[in-house]
């Protein structure tokens, strides 16, 4: 190796030994100054349908493949839960069901946020006209979140 190269490849190790020990050691962060305070992701808030279509405060929608609600009337909308009153129909009660179905309480929570958005994500349905065997299937719905 000629003399330049060398003196130039020694510069460059010294300055780079320089250069990392100013960086401190990786695994303990300098921290300077108070902690930012988090801010709150705000936008809208939708519930997703069976087919994955993003409704707000819809006034009916495809709860599970075998059921459905409508006629819905919101209580609360955008907390972490919304409430509201409607009717409830399903395949568990054909051929006996009424033709606007079972009056139910639909109680919507589990809010999932993706990027400046919201979705419920659980569903609780109850209604009095349930079937037994069909409570179970509507007390603990998951609902779509669509993928980012």
């Amino acid at each position: 190796m000629n003399k330049p190269t060398a003196l130039a490849t020694m510069c460059a190790l010294v300055l780079a030994a320089v250069g990392l020990s100013a960086c401190g050691d990786p695994e303990q962060p300098q921290v300077e100054g108070p902690a930012p305070s988090p801010t709150q992701v705000r936008g809208p808030v939708y519930v997703s349908d069976t087919m994955g279509h993003p409704l707000t405060r819809p006034t009916g929608f495809g709860l599970t493949e075998f059921s459905s609600v409508s006629g819905l009337s919101w209580r609360s909308w955008g907390s972490a839960k919304a409430v509201a009153t409607g009717r409830l129909r399903g395949m568990w009660c054909i051929p006996h069901c009424p033709r606007d179905g079972y009056p139910a309480t639909i109680e919507l929570s589990r809010l999932q946020r993706s990027e400046n958005v919201s979705y419920y994500t659980f569903a609780t349905v109850r209604s009095a006209h349930l079937p037994p065997r069909d409570t179970d299937d509507l007390s603990a719905v998951r609902l779509p979140f669509p993928e980012s």
